[in-house]
């Protein structure tokens, strides 16, 4: 009798174990055991190591989720810091369950195409993305919280911006400019402060340049000046004024930026140099200044390795 409950037990464990793999399998790619997530040329890349801060907030967050694992907003922050530690992976996890747990709360979307953008998974960037912008156009929107809050601590996006924002880059990753452009164009809409429209006015301008569009791309960025309410994206606002030329590229790079920032200037820079001279060795001088960083979960990083890649 005991005998055939624990072959019941073990039959059962090992079918749940088959089910859980062939769960993962579909919502994420395979990637060599113990790191996060391939480069678009198939280069195993590992998480670094969080700071002691990280990890002790995904802590809490993990066990207040836990003790309250219906409550959405609880998720989405065990999900967010398992993200913050470089866990992407078992943050799509997680978002992927808070999907069809709170099937009507976008924020699932939102973060889970964040995340396969981050381990470079495009396709299904796009497809979270699309559904998520086609259930909040014209719904009320609302101020997303920060994980890692700015000086001033004062949120500068929202939820639906956030998820054109996201869209379009996933678009532009793909090469997809003019759908990039739609969903940037979209996202502008909904910018509420000014570190809204110069992020999203910067990569309006690359894709314009891209299309071979020049004069549309110099008339986009007339709403960017020196005398703005910048937070947070001071690297864009000074790369648009460099591409209309206002600034010089010394002015540019003697910021004080994040790494973050710094790689997205650097990708800026190294872009810029392609659509106007054509300076391909010049280009990839800057994109290796930004893969050396190593800061691969980086907007600029994963943009300037995909450019690198077709160079």
């Amino acid at each position: 009798m005991i005998r055939n409950w624990l072959i019941t037990a073990l039959v059962l464990m090992l079918s749940t174990s088959c089910i859980t793999k062939r769960y993962e399998r579909d919502i994420l790619p395979d990637v060599p055991r113990g790191y996060e997530a391939l480069t678009v040329n198939g280069i195993p890349l590992k998480a670094t190591q969080p700071t002691p801060s990280a990890a002790e907030k995904l802590a809490i967050a993990k066990a207040e989720w836990k003790a309250d694992k219906t409550n959405a907003d609880k998720l989405i922050w065990y999900g967010r810091w398992l993200a913050y530690n470089g866990r992407y992976r078992d943050a799509i996890k997680i978002f992927s369950r808070g999907q069809y747990e709170h099937i009507d709360d976008m924020r699932m979307q939102r973060h889970l195409g964040h995340r396969y953008i981050t381990i470079r998974e495009f396709d299904r960037a796009v497809s979270e993305l699309e559904y998520a912008a086609l259930h909040v156009s014209g719904a009320p929107d609302q101020v997303e919280p920060d994980g890692m809050p700015n000086a001033m601590n004062i949120p500068v996006s929202t939820l639906n911006s956030n998820i054109f924002y996201h869209l379009g880059l996933a678009h532009y990753l793909k090469g997809n400019l003019e759908e990039a452009l739609d969903a940037w164009t979209s996202d502008l809409s909904l910018a509420v402060n000014d570190d809204m429209k110069v992020a999203t006015l910067h990569w309006v301008y690359m894709t314009l340049r891209e299309l071979g569009r020049p004069q549309e791309a110099f008339d986009a960025l007339s709403e960017v000046i020196a005398e703005m309410n910048i937070i947070e994206n001071m690297a864009y606002q000074k790369l648009c004024l460099f591409y209309k030329g206002e600034i010089t590229i010394e002015e540019l790079t003697g910021g004080d930026y994040s790494s973050i920032m710094n790689d997205a200037m650097l990708y800026g820079i190294g872009n810029w140099y392609l659509y106007n001279n054509s300076d391909t060795e010049t280009a990839k001088e800057y994109f290796n200044k930004i893969f050396l960083g190593g800061a691969w979960a980086s907007f600029g990083y994963i943009a300037a390795e995909v450019k690198a890649a077709g160079l």
